[in-house]
């Protein structure tokens, strides 16, 4: 059986272990504050979750997802997670993580310094324009005519294969956004993060629409 690490247990990391599990996957499940304060939320997911650090989570995962934001003094366990795919779901969010230079120039892209903190991973940004609860009632059979789509962008073809094939056993179709150079499309603001709801062709469309947006012109 497959198991994926999580690291970060909050709305994304939580909802994500919800429909690995519905799925058939196992889940080792970590956040900052220790293990055992995950006791209830492993409780709640059952007997195919369990709690761990951030570096057993990513010891343990096949394949990994990253559910905290990027920070410029890199907290990831890099050698946990050398030679494995990671799923990046962060959005850059001045706000919340405060201005990074070489983001709000568009010289790099969050997920192109996710990658940078990960040099021996994988990295393949997933899930950031999608609402956490919908990854659970927004799916839908493959062939259905309301199925929607999500994007993804990566440097490496294996990468993407994990995420299309996660995405199919969630429900949704998979839009190619790569490389990660390309992943500000689907950023905060552009059309693709604007309109949740999208069908292949549409979000195909608001990929094609995206303007790159200097985040030190707008604050």
């Amino acid at each position: 059986m497959t198991t994926i690490g999580i690291i970060g247990a909050g709305e994304v990391g939580s909802h994500i272990a919800r429909a690995a599990i519905a799925n058939g996957y196992e889940v080792v499940i970590a956040n900052s504050r220790g293990p055992e304060t995950l006791r209830g939320l492993v409780e709640a997911l059952g007997p195919s979750a369990r709690a761990a650090t951030a570096a057993g989570a990513a010891a343990a995962g096949d394949f990994v997802i990253v559910a905290v934001p990027l920070k410029v003094d890199n907290d990831m366990p890099v050698e946990a997670l050398a030679g494995k795919v990671v799923l990046d779901t962060n959005n850059y969010m001045v706000w919340r993580d405060g201005h990074i230079p070489v983001i709000d120039s568009g010289q790099k892209t969050v997920h192109e310094l996710r990658q940078e903190q990960l040099p021996t991973s994988r990295v393949v940004k997933a899930f950031t324009h999608i609402q956490a609860p919908r990854i659970l009632t927004w799916g839908r059979p493959a062939g259905s005519p309301d199925r929607l789509a999500l994007s993804a962008s990566s440097d490496y073809a294996d990468a993407l294969e994990i995420v299309t094939r996660l995405y199919d056993q969630f429900g949704f179709d998979t839009v190619d956004n790569s490389p990660l150079s390309e992943s500000w499309r689907s950023a905060p603001g552009q059309p693709a993060w604007k309109q949740e709801r999208q069908s292949r062709s549409e979000l195909l469309a608001n990929l094609a629409k995206a303007r790159l947006v200097k985040a030190s012109a707008v604050g």
